[in-house]
């Protein structure tokens, strides 16, 4: 994951996937990804912000064994506003850009603080407002917590999509509109279906054709490797 939206530029030709085929690939995700919830370990709104944040570009299992002392140390976001950077950075130095992050992670406590009361805003709209938050955080927390029926792409979302034929766009933000388009509904179990089928499946380096489900729709596994 990323704080703000990432630009994937590829010089790349791939078939489309039919209308027949997004129907059943929908399917198929539903099917077997209906139940799927985030990896990220959490017990709150806060704690699921602050997650999703700290996981950009890095990964969630990392993100999982920093949390437990910030948050144990962090409570509630009026603890996170009063915080030295430097405490703060030290709990989270081995996750990647943790200056920035820990830089973030305080400014957005401050903001929700004097703005929200307290209290994690949610809705798209006014968790943009805060620091780190670029319209996929806000997606994925929304999609997380509320099961709003949102897409959100992440590098995994956006290789699976493209190898399937489902996007030919080149950003995470014109990706996740195509995809929003022509799916609709369910949009939640979609985007957590995507992601763990990316991680754990069709992996950027080979991906685990022999377990995968949809090779019969696949376009490419070997040119599209983001």
């Amino acid at each position: 994951m990323i704080i703000k939206q990432p630009l994937f530029v590829y010089n790349f030709t791939m078939k489309k996937a039919t209308k027949k085929e997004i129907e059943e690939l929908k399917a198929l995700f539903i099917e077997r990804y209906d139940d799927a919830t985030t990896e990220l370990n959490y017990k709150n709104a806060y704690e699921l912000l602050i997650a999703v944040i700290l996981s950009a570009q890095c990964t969630d299992k990392r993100v999982n064994l920093i949390t437990p002392a910030l948050f144990e140390k962090y409570p509630t976001p009026k603890a996170l506003s009063k915080a030295h950077i430097e405490d703060v950075k030290e709990i989270i130095k081995s996750c990647s850009f943790f200056n920035n992050k820990a830089k973030n992670i305080i400014e957005m406590a401050k903001k929700v603080v004097e703005l929200y009361n307290g209290e994690i805003p949610l809705n798209e709209k006014d968790l943009m407002t805060l620091e780190g938050v670029g319209q996929k955080t806000a997606n994925v927390v929304m999609i997380e917590y509320t099961g709003a029926n949102l897409m959100a792409v992440d590098t995994h979302v956006f290789r699976v999509s493209h190898r399937l034929g489902l996007s030919s766009d080149k950003t995470a933000i014109k990706t996740e509109a195509t995809l929003a388009k022509i799916f609709k509904t369910n949009l939640h179990s979609l985007h957590q279906g995507m992601v763990l089928f990316g991680r754990y499946v069709c992996k950027a380096k080979n991906p685990k054709c022999d377990e995968c489900f949809a090779t019969a729709y696949c376009k490419t596994k070997e040119s599209f490797k983001v």
